[in-house]
Parts: structure tokens; C-alpha cells; sequence
């Protein structure tokens, strides 16, 4: 089987990591899409453009797509409904009617927010009951994703970070200009539960479970993967701040729920079905935090 992937959302935090580690592997051809931040090395594609997204498939026949397009800021979703439902839920008709018109197959990348966070850790199999508009889009994209193609595939994941290009970039590293600015108090959410991943070890299991689709290794249907550590923001914050040998007292634990979209207490994924097939890589927080910071730093 050809070896070539078609990844969607290549210029954000997650996308950006899956190109590098499918162009560091060597063995596949690859072809990053964008839209508003496309560049010499991603193609222009508008991917809510059924017809668009149908010519970039029929010129790059790709065996694989990572789907990681997708609005992923819960705030912005709940006052940008219908942008939301064309981008996680439209669009992914596009892509998996697309892929499947070439042969292709699909892994979309979903979210731990499909769950209530009532009752973790949540396997594949549980049932989902999102809480916000975000979740639900993101659970309807899921079950296009797997009408559409009998052999694609579902990756959800939890709170991402990694090298990102703004700070803003990720809900773990926004979180940075209060924790260095130690002149001023900084609160930060000790109630709900997160775990943060490295996009890099998310970048890593999708090509894993490529590699496992060419090889004739069955990776339909769901998947879940997590860093393994339990953490708040308050958690976070305190993380970073002695990565760079910064003072603490300044940062104060809130203990009550977070204002604003509603979202789960404690969604944490297991892992089980990605590392029954030997599929592994989870980085500390505290060795990758700094690295993902640094150039922030003063």
C-alpha cells in the first residue's frame, strides 16, 4: 500500500507537529493543507469547499488523512455556532467523502470534552455526553467520520501543548505571562482536572497507527490518547514557574468551578486500545514545559 498522507489543519499547534513527524519518518509523501495561514510549504485549501476538497484529494490520492482542522476554543464556539458546525461538522463530510472517493481512509481528532467528566477514566467504549456546544460538535464530527468510511478511525485527546508559534496557542501555555509576571497575583483554576498531552506524542501515535493501517492492521473505529498526569491549572502554573526558577507565592489556587462555558470535571481518557497494539509515547510535563516556553523567557 502507497504510503501517502493527507494532513488538514497543518499550520496549527497539533497539525504542525504531525507534519514534522511524518517528513521526519521519510517514508511518506506528504501534503499539509491550510487556509488563512498557509504558506510555502501547505497548500491553500479551504476545506468547508466540498469541491475544493474534492480536486486536492483526486491530485494527492492520499492512503491516509489526519483531520485535525477543527475550531477547538469552547468560548469561541458557543458564539460562533454555525462557523463551528461548518468547520468540525461540514467539513468533515467533505474530507471523509473525499478520501473514500481515492481509497483513503481518515483519522479524525476529536476530544476528551465528548465526555461529562463524571465518571473517569473513560474507555473507548463509554458513552459520550458532552456539556458544551464545543463537545457536541466535535461528537458530531465523530460520527461522520465513521459513516462515512468503514475503515476510519477516531482519536480523541485531551488539553494540548507543545511548541507553539503564540502563547495563545494553547490553553496550557496562555497561562505563561501571568505566571512570570510574579509583581502581580495570579489566580488560577484548581478544580478541574486536566492532562496535559504533548503534541508531539499525539504526532507520534498517528503515525503509528498509520504505519499500522499500510501494514493491513485493522485501526477503525475509536482511539484514545493521553499524558498520563493529573493536573489543574493551578498545577500548570506552579509547573512553570519553577521550570524557570521564578517564585510561586503569587500564584493562588481557585478551588471553585471555572466561569464560562461549562466544561468536565475530570474527562481522562484510558489508553488501553492504542497500547494493546504497541502504540507508546508519553512525555513528562515538567521535562517538556520548559522547552515549549523558553523562547518566551523573560
Amino acid at each position: 500500500m502507497a504510503k501517502r498522507v493527507l494532513i488538514t489543519g497543518a499550520s496549527g499547534l497539533l497539525g504542525r507537529a504531525v507534519l514534522k513527524e511524518f517528513e521526519r519518518d521519510g517514508s511518506w509523501s506528504v501534503l499539509g493543507l491550510a487556509f488563512s495561514r498557509a504558506g510555502d510549504k501547505l497548500r491553500k485549501v479551504d476545506i468547508t469547499d466540498k469541491q475544493a476538497v474534492n480536486n486536492v484529494m483526486q491530485e494527492f490520492k492520499p492512503t491516509v488523512v489526519i483531520h485535525s482542522a477543527a475550531e477547538r476554543r469552547p468560548d469561541v464556539v458557543e458564539k460562533q455556532v454555525e462557523a463551528t458546525q461548518a468547520l468540525n461538522v461540514s467539513a468533515t463530510h467533505f474530507v471523509c467523502q473525499g478520501a473514500a472517493q481515492v481509497g483513503g481512509s481518515v483519522i479524525y481528532i476529536s476530544t476528551d470534552y465528548v465526555f461529562d467528566g463524571k465518571n473517569p477514566p473513560y474507555k473507548e467504549t463509554d458513552i459520550p455526553n458532552p456539556l458544551n456546544t464545543y463537545g457536541k460538535s466535535k461528537l458530531e464530527g465523530e460520527k461522520v467520520a465513521l459513516a462515512e468510511g468503514k475503515d476510519n478511525a477516531v482519536l480523541r485527546v485531551p488539553i494540548l501543548y507543545g511548541h507553539v508559534e503564540k502563547l495563545d496557542e494553547s490553553a496550557v501555555t496562555v497561562l505563561f505571562p501571568k505566571v512570570k509576571n510574579t509583581s502581580e497575583t495570579c489566580v488560577m483554576s484548581d478544580y478541574e482536572r486536566r492532562y496535559p498531552t504533548h503534541c508531539d506524542d499525539v504526532a507520534s501515535v498517528l503515525r503509528q497507527l498509520a504505519e499500522k493501517k499500510v501494514e493491513g492492521t485493522d485501526i477503525s473505529g475509536v482511539f484514545h490518547w493521553s499524558g498520563d498526569e493529573n493536573m489543574t491549572k493551578y498545577d500548570m502554573a506552579i509547573a512553570m514557574a519553577e521550570a524557570f526558577n521564578l517564585p510561586t507565592s503569587h500564584i493562588q489556587a481557585d478551588k471553585n468551578p471555572s466561569t464560562g462555558t461549562t466544561r468536565p470535571y475530570d474527562a481522562h481518557l484510558a489508553t488501553s486500545r492504542a497500547e494493546g497494539l504497541g502504540i507508546c509515547k508519553q512525555s513528562k510535563f515538567r521535562e517538556q514545559i520548559k522547552p515549549a516556553l523558553e523562547k518566551f523567557f523573560p
